[in-house]
């Protein structure tokens, strides 16, 4: 999933072109190039899996004198570090200056460059999230015997700003793994068989195709659909593949023809899931903000009513600017419903009940009828 730009001096950047001109497409060329074409702010995630820099000096040979299939493509040298972190910091602006403000970028690397990406991701203004490892159950074995078994990949996600109001698909993470919240280590194996892209002579069509588990699990977890998710180093097209399956759009550029031919051929063949099976678990942190007054706005609450506890026994009074009144003492539902119970918070919308057609039911419900309304709207 990787080829790069030089790290050079770039020409003057062309007015940018309408997103909707890219998107669900591969555009060719130098990826930086390319970015300049897209308009500031109009992407909401990206996924990149950079030139990982490996530095490999010799062949490898497996025990039995047979040759390992390494990484020894062009793409993926440099002349060293300073080269190296030039074009880091190079496609990292690029990326940062078409990301939405409250978009979040997923980068994938190795020990080799990970550590460096990490630290120009910090030094320009994007701000950790996570780093997630990706234990691979199949990793390939270390054949010199001089180090541990390379068995993980490291991501790192990371919002656009300190202040970006990134997508966390809390609730939907969990539900996938069962109840349980989802941790930062995800045990995914490496792609091989069907999935893993061959040439008419059986030879791997790119060399580090990731597989379409890890996106699938990127896009479940900080995007929805509908989301358009840029990949500077397309590749193979696991990010199209995945994102179309999902339902999201993608963007991808690739600067080899024929990688981004066999990735046009591989997207045109997935089936798009379902418009009902794309819908997400999703919690009250995911719910439209009601304000209490809106209640009193729209008539289904009416000052002087007074609201009780669950039993029927403490009661407050409702008054016009939808604070709540206890014997002299005033404030929010929240703030009412703490005090009658000596406690320091409350949520008042499960705490205050109302009488209606003979049964008492929490508040919560007056305000369950405002975003069904907002939902339909939507």
């Amino acid at each position: 999933m990787r080829s790069h730009a030089v790290a050079a001096k770039m020409p003057a950047a062309k007015s940018p072109s309408k997103l909707s001109e890219h998107v669900d497409r591969i555009l060719i060329g130098d990826c930086i190039a390319n970015m300049e074409k897209l308009p500031a702010g109009s992407v909401d995630a990206i996924f990149a899996d950079p030139p990982y820099f490996l530095q490999l000096e010799q062949a490898l040979y497996r025990p039995d004198n047979s040759k390992v299939d390494a990484v020894d493509d062009e793409w993926d040298k440099f002349s060293g570090f300073e080269a190296y972190d030039a074009f880091t910091r190079a496609w990292l602006l690029a990326a940062r200056r078409v990301l939405k403000p409250d978009g979040a970028i997923w980068v994938i690397g190795s020990y080799h460059n990970i550590f460096r990406v990490g630290t120009i991701l910090q030094d320009i203004g994007f701000w950790m999230l996570n780093d997630v490892i990706w234990r691979k159950t199949n990793p390939m074995p270390n054949f010199r015997g001089k180090r541990l078994t390379n068995a993980h990949e490291t991501l790192i996600w990371a919002a656009r700003d300190q202040q970006s109001k990134y997508m966390f698909n809390y609730d939907a993470l969990k539900a996938f793994n069962e109840d349980v919240q989802m941790r930062s280590d995800w045990l995914i194996p490496i792609c091989t068989g069907a999935e893993r892209l061959k040439d008419a002579d059986g030879r791997k069509v790119h060399p580090t195709q990731k597989p379409e588990q890890l996106l699938h699990r990127i896009l479940i977890t900080s995007t929805q659909p509908g989301d358009v998710i840029l990949d500077p180093f397309f590749g193979s097209g696991t990010t199209g593949a995945a994102a179309k399956r999902l339902g999201r759009h993608f963007i991808g550029l690739e600067r080899d023809a024929d990688y981004a031919k066999a990735a046009e051929a591989r997207i045109a063949a997935v089936e798009p899931f379902s418009p009902q099976a794309l819908a997400m678990a999703s919690g009250k942190r995911a719910e439209p903000r009601v304000p209490f007054g809106s209640l009193i706005e729209r008539g289904l609450l009416r000052p002087g009513t007074t609201l009780t506890d669950a039993r029927g026994g403490r009661g407050a009074l409702v008054r016009i600017d939808g604070s709540l009144s206890h014997e002299g003492f005033t404030g929010s539902i929240h703030k009412v419903g703490a005090h009658v119970q000596g406690l320091e918070a409350c949520n008042g919308w499960t705490f205050w009940h109302i009488e209606q057609d003979g049964r008492r039911q929490p508040i919560d419900a007056l305000r369950s009828i405002i975003r069904e309304e907002m939902a339909g709207a939507a």
